[in-house]
């Protein structure tokens, strides 16, 4: 009896995926002109800072908000529609401001973009 030779079933993807791994040759980085990659660093620069703001944010109100009720108790005596007051704080008050603080880093984000290709270049009169 002949053996059978065993064949795997990929998708055309994956099989081009796993071939570039097997040739070893190891992916380039673009290189950008000095001016696109000032640019780019500025940009960078700028969207990091925003990002840590938001962070910082982001930990004022998850740690802000157990230090508040652990505070202010009398928030467990009040009632809104039969829940208190400091589970509807821990429960519903964070994703909305989650929601908010992203909007707002991602405005940001994408402001500092635009006001960065849009402006003059530098060193496009060269």
């Amino acid at each position: 009896m002949t053996r059978q030779r065993r064949v795997a079933v990929t998708s055309p993807q994956t099989r081009l995926s796993l071939a570039g791994r097997r040739t070893g040759a190891p992916a380039t980085v673009p290189h950008l002109a000095p001016a696109d990659a000032e640019r780019a660093r500025r940009i960078h620069r700028r969207q990091l800072r925003y990002a840590l703001t938001v962070l910082g944010l982001l930990a004022v109100l998850l740690l802000g908000l157990p230090v508040l009720l652990a505070a202010a108790p009398w928030l467990d005596t009040v009632r809104l529609g039969g829940i208190p007051i400091s589970w509807l704080a821990v429960a519903v008050l964070p994703y909305p401001v989650l929601v908010m603080l992203a909007q707002w880093q991602l405005r940001r984000a994408e402001r500092t973009e635009q006001s960065e290709t849009s402006g003059p270049r530098a060193g496009a009169g060269e």
